[in-house]
């Protein structure tokens, strides 16, 4: 069974941030800004299709079950949509819709020519096996083959999901067309089509902005005392490349606990530590335990929120010692808390901005399999600092000619570009 609708169906508990409504609050707010047209705005303010597709798969034990997947394409007014693949209990369509607009507008600020894309399945993927997880993803994208393609929408990994499941979406869609297109999604395996620098690519482009919200600060990287909330794919690419520029990781965290040590951490020997203990930081030799809530507060120049949306609320954000946030995660801090922080003077880098590494080198990932043609990784990095420092000073330039937040400069670059776009393509009919 397909539905479609041009709205989230789910309603969010009152005592939950919804993360939809947060998303449309930036939007707004961007809107008000830009002066934008009522009509526009509410163009924008809806995703143009939402999918929701049965998957039914066999269990390892016989067991057959019924799982509902989501792919939410917000706009493709500036190119195909593009977006992640969430595997996580906590996936839900307004969350899918949420980020699938937050998409939209980083894919315009970085001047890449995407639109906004995101799906995802509610499981907690360590619950269920290898092959299980393969009929999982292969079935979900044979549901969902007619709206997916190198035109039309390009999935990427994201969280609860790796190179490996990007392979059997490939393989499928390849199968189902009779060809191989490895333009088809982005984050494969290097053997069928993958970019070189994709893996630590977010955590690159979280580095370089930091570097750059440093260098603004008269600051360099070199003794610089970072604290990252989350150690997978994101927050360990981030710590190990903060720590090999000469700053000092003093504390990081997965969903079990964090580490701390006053002198910095040794991220290899961590990144080791956690390979051996199914991704846990609990036990550490070289440094003390820490709790979530305890990092979150640490006195620090740089706290990165590298994990899940709503970490940085009402609630704690009076704590927050750290000078700069970088927002390596999606949606990390609340509306009411990012207010609070620019009342305080507290730098955000927000998340459109500095997790937009990954996206970038996906589009050139995308650019290399439709070419075949295919660069090393030093050319990867290259091309993907330059877009992301081009990002940054343009943000900071429209923040300190409109007088305006990090945040907001950003919304209106991208929301601007868009809204530009939808102008000068008209309405159709």
């Amino acid at each position: 069974m397909v539905t479609t609708s041009r709205l989230p169906l789910e309603t969010a508990s009152p005592a939950h941030i919804c993360p939809f409504d947060q998303a449309c609050s930036y939007l707004e707010a961007a809107a008000k800004e830009l002066n934008l047209d009522p009509g526009l705005l509410e163009i924008l303010s809806h995703p143009r299709k939402v999918v929701t597709v049965s998957i039914p798969v066999k269990r390892d034990n016989g067991e057959v079950q019924v799982l509902a997947g989501h792919r939410v394409q917000h706009c493709d007014i500036l190119g195909p949509y593009k977006g992640g693949i969430r595997y996580h209990p906590a996936v839900t369509l307004r969350e899918v819709s949420a980020l699938a607009m937050l998409m939209t507008w980083k894919c315009a600020l970085l001047g890449i020519p995407y639109g906004g894309g995101k799906g995802g399945i509610a499981i907690d993927p360590k619950r269920y096996s290898v092959g299980e997880l393969e009929r999982i993803t292969r079935r979900y994208m044979s549901e969902l083959i007619k709206d997916i393609g190198p035109s039309v929408d390009i999935p990427a990994p994201d969280m609860g999901t790796s190179a490996r499941e990007m392979a059997w979406m490939m393989d499928t869609y390849s199968v189902n067309v009779g060809h191989a297109v490895p333009g088809v999604v982005t984050g494969k395996p290097l053997s069928i089509g993958g970019s070189r620098g994709r893996e630590m690519a977010t955590g690159r482009g979280v580095m370089i902005v930091v570097r750059e919200a440093l260098g603004d600060r008269s600051q360099s990287l070199v003794n610089a005392r970072i604290v990252i909330q989350g150690f997978g794919n994101v927050g360990s690419a981030a710590a190990l490349l903060l720590h090999e520029a000469g700053a000092k990781v003093i504390a990081v965290s997965t969903g079990s606990g964090g580490v701390f040590s006053e002198t910095g951490l040794d991220i290899l020997a961590l990144k080791a530590y956690a390979a051996q203990n199914r991704k846990s930081l609990v036990g550490f030799p070289q440094a003390s335990p820490i709790t979530n809530d305890e990092l979150l507060t640490l006195p620090c120049d740089v706290l990165i929120p590298a994990a899940l949306e709503n970490q940085i609320t009402e609630k704690n954000v009076n704590q927050i010692q750290a000078k700069i946030v970088a927002e390596a995660a999606n949606g990390p801090v609340t509306l009411e808390a990012d207010r609070s922080l620019e009342a305080r003077g507290v730098t955000v880098l927000p998340d459109i901005l500095a997790n937009a590494g990954g996206v970038v080198v996906s589009y050139l990932e995308w650019v290399q399999g439709l070419s075949y043609l295919f660069w090393d990784e030093e050319r990867v990095n290259r091309e993907m600092e330059q877009l992301m420092v081009q990002a940054y000073v343009r943000v900071i330039q429209q923040s300190k000619v409109q007088q305006i937040p990090l945040r907001l400069a950003a919304y209106t670059l991208g929301v601007g570009r868009v809204a530009q776009a939808l102008s000068d393509r008209g309405l159709y009919p």
